[in-house]
């Protein structure tokens, strides 16, 4: 039973929670940012460069071929078009976690240095004023 009980207090601390809570945000936010590059960005910038579609660029080491038994043989290609497409999709989503960051660091207030106490007489002047008074008596 002890166990059990530890593992819902693990599950429900709030670090977990929020954890979970980022990772869930950030996938979705991931395929969005995967939608705008592939479904909006990159079929303007495929246009300009010749109506190409970086997916769909590759290096073909072997073509597709039929072997004795007959059964097809799939190509071999290197796949340099999707990497480029990923490599776009993470600097976006860097870029905007960039920004997002920056604009929590100028949300935060910056805590402003508490005002120094006013300096009061030292030990040695306190010594000296109680000398001067017992002097006086």
């Amino acid at each position: 039973m002890g166990f059990l009980k530890d593992f819902k207090s693990f599950l429900l601390k709030g670090d977990i929670v929020n954890l979970a809570t980022a990772v869930i945000v950030g996938g979705a936010f991931g395929k969005i940012v995967t939608s705008f590059t592939n479904d909006v960005l990159m079929p303007p910038i495929g246009l300009l460069l010749g109506d190409v579609n970086f997916t769909e660029l590759k290096f073909l080491l072997t073509e597709a071929s039929v072997n004795e038994a007959g059964e097809a043989i799939p190509p071999v290609s290197i796949n340099y078009g999707s990497f480029v497409q990923t490599v776009i999709d993470f600097i976006i989503i860097g870029f905007c976690i960039f920004m997002v960051l920056k604009a929590y660091e100028k949300s935060q207030k910056k805590e402003e240095p508490a005002p120094a106490a006013p300096a009061g007489p030292t030990q040695e002047e306190l010594l000296a004023e109680i000398r001067d008074l017992l002097k006086n008596k």
